[in-house]
């Protein structure tokens, strides 16, 4: 007879069936919590540049060029204008103070000196005519009151003769009255003039006054016109190294013009040219050196020039001991200008990956060997180094090479 055969709840296909779903569902799960779904790319580790992340010591300083100037220049600029008579000294010469560079003609400018000395010489012979005429008439004016005088000396015995006599009914009173009216007469006359005298005195006291300094004046004008035509010999104000542009005798240079200069040599500056960025931390007694002939030489910044050209500014320096030997005017020397005190640090290599990051993130080598992205903050940079700031430790390796070719990877499987 038949039996029936009944079927297993734990059948082999239904425990297949299980175990598959339950390896799909745990699939699942770990795709979405805990696989790693970052993107990545293949890199040969060979092409990048690796730094290690270290602790010392960060010097805040730029490298900037800088050219050697005498500290001293005087520059020449001619007074008169005039044609090249004569070229004394050439560029290059070694001239000391009062030494002749060159020599010019203006004919025009000699007559107009001579014009102006005739024009002064007569105005100078005016005043003295003037002063001459003022003391003629103090002379005039002393004599009449010395006449006064006498007239008065003759008149004063006689008046007193004519009264007495006249007191005694010895003289009519018409021949007292005629002496007493010429003596009264004289005495007032007298009182007038020296009156007149004195007030012109005062007067002729302020007017050669005036006069001697009108004088002095046109004299000085005088030996300053005189002095014109020697403004045609261009002497050296200064002893040092004159730099002139070339000159040919015959060529006209006009009033005003700069034609050279003379550098004095005993000292020595730099002057630097600086980006505008770092305008607001450089300041006066910062300090720079620079390397000449295996010998490190100090400089100390004394004048800034905040004038901005071309995205520049110029500051000069001075060497704190003595210049270096050998230095000529416009050689070039590169300085290590320091902004700030050197202070302990976590530092990263400086790379080409700031330009692609702007030093917000960096690719760091990982256990494994690859590398990834990490957020990091860095602080200040010189040409060597950055200060780490946040999110890089000591010994940590990160990719300081360009990021360009990295796209928007995530992770670098290095090769």
């Amino acid at each position: 007879m038949d039996r029936k055969i009944e079927k297993k709840f734990w059948s082999p296909k239904r425990i297949a069936y299980i175990v598959g779903g339950v390896v799909v569902v745990f699939g699942i799960i770990y795709q979405i919590g805990f696989a790693d779904h970052r993107s990545t790319m293949n890199v040969e580790k060979d092409r990048l540049s690796i730094a290690t992340v270290k602790t010392g010591e960060f010097t805040d300083y730029i490298l900037v060029s800088g050219q050697i100037e005498p500290a001293q220049t005087f520059f020449l600029d001619a007074v008169e204008g005039g044609m090249v008579a004569e070229v004394v000294r050439e560029s290059g010469a070694l001239v000391n103070r009062g030494d002749t560079i060159l020599s010019l003609t203006n004919s025009n400018l000699q007559l107009d000196v001579m014009s102006r000395e005739t024009m002064l010489y007569e105005q100078i012979n005016n005043l003295r005519q003037t002063r001459l005429f003022l003391d003629q008439n103090d002379l005039s004016q002393q004599g009449q009151l010395a006449e006064i005088d006498y007239q008065i000396s003759l008149l004063e015995p006689q008046y007193k003769r004519f009264k007495e006599l006249h007191e005694k009914k010895l003289v009519s009173d018409r021949e007292f009255e005629e002496v007493r009216e010429q003596y009264e007469y004289n005495l007032k006359r007298k009182e007038l003039t020296y009156a007149s005298y004195k007030s012109d005195s005062i007067a002729r006291s302020y007017q050669l006054a005036q006069l001697r300094q009108s004088e002095n004046r046109m004299q000085a004008s005088l030996n300053g016109v005189g002095q014109i035509l020697n403004n045609l010999i261009i002497r050296a104000p200064i002893s040092g190294q004159l730099a002139m542009e070339q000159i040919e005798i015959g060529q006209a240079i006009n009033p005003g013009q700069r034609y050279g200069q003379i550098d004095v040599l005993d000292e020595f500056k730099v002057r630097v040219p600086i980006d505008e960025l770092y305008l607001p931390r450089i300041g006066a007694g910062l300090r720079g050196n620079f390397t000449l002939s295996g010998e490190t030489h100090e400089l100390e910044i004394y004048k800034i020039y905040p004038t901005i050209t071309n995205g520049r500014f110029e500051v000069d320096m001075k060497f704190t001991g003595e210049s270096p030997s050998g230095i000529r005017r416009g050689q070039s020397v590169r300085i290590r200008l320091e902004l700030g005190q050197s202070e302990e640090s976590l530092l990263l290599s400086t790379g080409g990956f700031f330009k692609d990051t702007g030093g917000n993130w960096v690719f760091v080598i990982t256990a494994d060997g690859n590398a990834e992205k990490r957020n990091i903050r860095l602080g200040r940079k010189n040409p060597e180094f950055y200060e780490v700031l946040e999110g890089l430790v000591e010994g940590e390796k990160v990719i300081v090479s360009g990021y360009e070719n990295f796209g928007k990877n995530e992770v670098l499987e290095l090769n």
